[in-house]
């Protein structure tokens, strides 16, 4: 992120000081805003672009929020990807690239510019429509629950740790051991309070983990009690858990909207997959287990034993996944 940078690009008449910069394609975009691409960009009142858009996000001279959409989305990515590195990069998109000047920041930014009034959104007669605003993650809902699926793909090996493959159930009930779970089966992840679904509380496994950039503070917690592994189970099979993976299934017969099933890289030769659909979000890496996230489920983590099954699907969604060119 670039911070305080103070580069500028014509935009609402005025010069922008911009605070950030996102992308908004395909194969990456804020799913804070939607379960998929053409979802994120409705949020924006933009049309779903094959090549999508890269989102600079900056506030004007007299302070006022604003989001410039260009359609030079490589020069975006090579900016993001400089700041990244800790390297300093002019941001500074040509005129003819501006496809429009947006009112207001869709997503949360706890930065602001120097030298100018807080940020506020523009008179309203300065853009057209009303001023964009981030997503309410306030409460438990879609929004929280893609933002948890992100913390969770980014932060992998610390949720991965705190898993005890021993402590999935094998088909006869018992403990699985060195054995992969079967498929769909399900151990409590913890909650968002820190105690688990029944309001045991005795044993915190996990650390809250937030995404202040993007999302204001959501939080997503592995935290669960009960047994010597630290983990509880939840009811074997749980019904949530079989609905997501049934229509992850579907996506490979029928494709779903672009962005719904994304691959990106993890170490190794394996992939880290996200899919997400009506209610639920899913993390996976294709070489291990999966998290599912479900609406109606506020705050928990699901994770799903390997299984049989489990490989197979994983192969087959990282097939017709959208990958980053």
């Amino acid at each position: 992120m670039a911070g305080t940078d103070e580069d500028a690009v014509a935009a609402a008449d005025d010069a922008l000081y911009v605070l950030t910069a996102v992308l908004l394609t395909p194969a990456k975009f804020p799913s804070v805003l939607g379960d998929d691409y053409p979802e994120a960009c409705a949020a924006l009142g933009l049309a779903p672009l094959a090549d999508g858009y890269g989102l600079v996000i900056g506030q004007d001279g007299s302070g006022a929020r604003w989001t410039v959409v260009v359609d030079d989305v490589s020069l975006v990515a090579v900016a993001i990807a400089s700041w990244d590195c800790g390297m300093e990069y002019d941001l500074s998109p040509d005129e003819r690239t501006v496809v429009a000047a947006l009112p207001g920041w869709p997503l949360a930014i706890a930065v602001a510019a120097p030298g100018v009034p807080a940020p506020h959104d523009p008179d309203p007669e300065a853009g057209d429509g009303p001023p964009l605003t981030p997503p309410d993650t306030s409460t438990w809902g879609s929004a929280q629950r893609r933002l948890g699926a992100d913390e969770i793909a980014l932060q992998w090996a610390m949720w991965r740790d705190q898993i005890d493959d021993a402590a999935f159930r094998s088909p006869n009930g018992g403990s699985a051991g060195g054995d992969k779970a079967p498929d769909g089966e399900t151990m409590h992840g913890g909650s968002t309070d820190g105690g688990t679904a029944d309001g045991d509380a005795s044993k915190d496994t996990g650390a809250d983990m937030r995404d202040e950039g993007a999302g204001g503070g959501t939080a997503v917690r592995a935290a669960s009690g009960g047994d010597a592994t630290g983990q509880k189970e939840a009811p074997k099979g749980h019904s949530g858990v079989r609905r997501v993976l049934a229509e992850a299934r579907a996506y490979v017969d029928s494709p779903p909207p672009l962005g719904r099933v994304r691959s990106s890289f993890a170490s190794g030769d394996a992939r880290t997959l996200r899919a997400d659909g009506p209610g639920w979000s899913l993390v996976a890496r294709t070489d291990d287990i999966a998290f599912v996230l479900l609406d109606d489920v506020p705050g928990e983590v699901l994770p799903v034993g390997r299984g049989p099954e489990l490989p197979g699907l994983l192969e087959a969604l990282d097939k017709v996944a959208v990958r980053p060119s």
